[in-house]
């Protein structure tokens, strides 16, 4: 911090060696107790000036004035996004059932709206709670007024996953990302940030002529950098054929998705189950994967040692193989790394 050494002790001393020493100004003195409450107030405004000092950059501001910050730039916070699920609907005979479009449904606390037929007795049902928790339950829906002839109705598939709010996190990546790589008629840079404004985009790959002069590939994965669904390729393919340049052949795909198997044999701390320490290493591994999904061209072998070694409950390991042996995985261009069967044992 910039103020860090301005304290009250500090002030207050300033203050004191301000007045002549044949004054007295011993604690608890007229002078004393005059200049003491001015040195805390003092203090505290320089405390809050080292909190508005970080506010005030992209590195370090946070919430709403990260928000205002971004919006100099030109990037806004990502909304939160209503979930789009697959209704199935039958009459009382299990014969496919079409329910009005605009039927309201509830699961739990969740209660989701028919948008669109997909097929007979199949229907696009929205959340009407934006967010990822439209995307949780599966099971029996009732209906919110009675819908005659209806005899079953299951939420069943997410076919557009909801999105919380942008984090700060994402949103202060895509602000840097605005900055200092900035992008000018149509560079990657542009097409990089055209494709990660789209609600459900964590991050993207450019590809300039890929597919000779004009051409352009831009491939995507969703927030937790893994592979897009098709809905979200076609509104990301959409959004930026509205932005492009004018000749441009766009075409956007998701990451192909490599899966990283992992097996080896752990002595396990005492108190600890397998079960434990499987599921806390596959955590860890996940958390991996998504750090280094279009940044890295491999997946290291001694960094998932590290991370096994480094679970609560493993004292020690062996026998460590990934992908059915003992060396890095290497990633192609639009592989991103994603967990395979993960298998340990004493």
């Amino acid at each position: 911090m910039l103020f860090e050494n301005q304290t009250f002790e500090t002030i207050l001393r300033r203050m004191l060696d301000r007045i002549p020493d044949d004054i007295d100004k011993r604690e608890g003195s007229i002078i004393y107790d005059a200049l003491a409450p001015a040195a805390i107030e003092l203090a505290q405004m320089y405390d809050e000036l080292d909190i508005v000092l970080r506010l005030a950059f992209g590195e370090t501001s946070t919430g709403e004035y990260l928000d205002k910050r971004a919006a100099d730039f030109g990037v806004y916070r990502k909304q939160a996004t209503p979930a789009v699920r697959k209704g199935i609907f039958t009459d009382g005979n299990d014969v496919p059932f079409n329910i009005p479009i605009g039927s309201r449904f509830r699961l739990n606390d969740m209660v989701y709206v028919a948008i669109e037929k997909i097929t007979d007795g199949q229907f696009r049902m929205q959340a009407e709670t934006p967010g990822s928790a439209g995307n949780q339950e599966f099971g029996n829906l009732l209906p919110i007024e009675p819908i005659e002839g209806l005899g079953t109705a299951t939420l069943a598939d997410v076919l557009f996953p909801g999105e919380d709010e942008e984090s700060d996190e994402s949103l202060r990546k895509r602000f840097l990302q605005k900055v200092r790589e900035p992008g000018t008629s149509g560079n990657a840079a542009d097409y990089k940030q055209w494709a990660t404004e789209v609600a459900g985009v964590g991050a993207a790959k450019v590809t300039p002529l890929w597919n000779g002069s004009g051409t352009v590939k831009v491939t995507i994965v969703n927030t937790d950098m893994r592979p897009a669904t098709n809905d979200l390729v076609t509104q990301v393919q959409e959004y930026i054929e509205q932005m492009r340049p004018i000749g441009a052949t766009v075409t956007v795909v998701s990451a192909t998705g490599k899966p990283i198997s992992v097996s080896a044999n752990v002595i396990l701390a005492s108190g600890y189950t397998l079960q434990n320490v499987q599921d806390a290493f596959a955590v860890s591994l996940d958390e991996y994967f998504k750090e280094i999904a279009f940044s890295m061209t491999y997946v290291s072998y001694a960094k998932i040692g590290t991370l096994l070694l480094n679970t609560p409950g493993v004292i020690d390991y062996n026998g460590l193989t990934v992908n059915g042996g003992t060396a890095n995985v290497a990633l192609q261009d639009e592989e991103v790394p994603v967990r395979g069967r993960v298998s340990i044992s004493v």
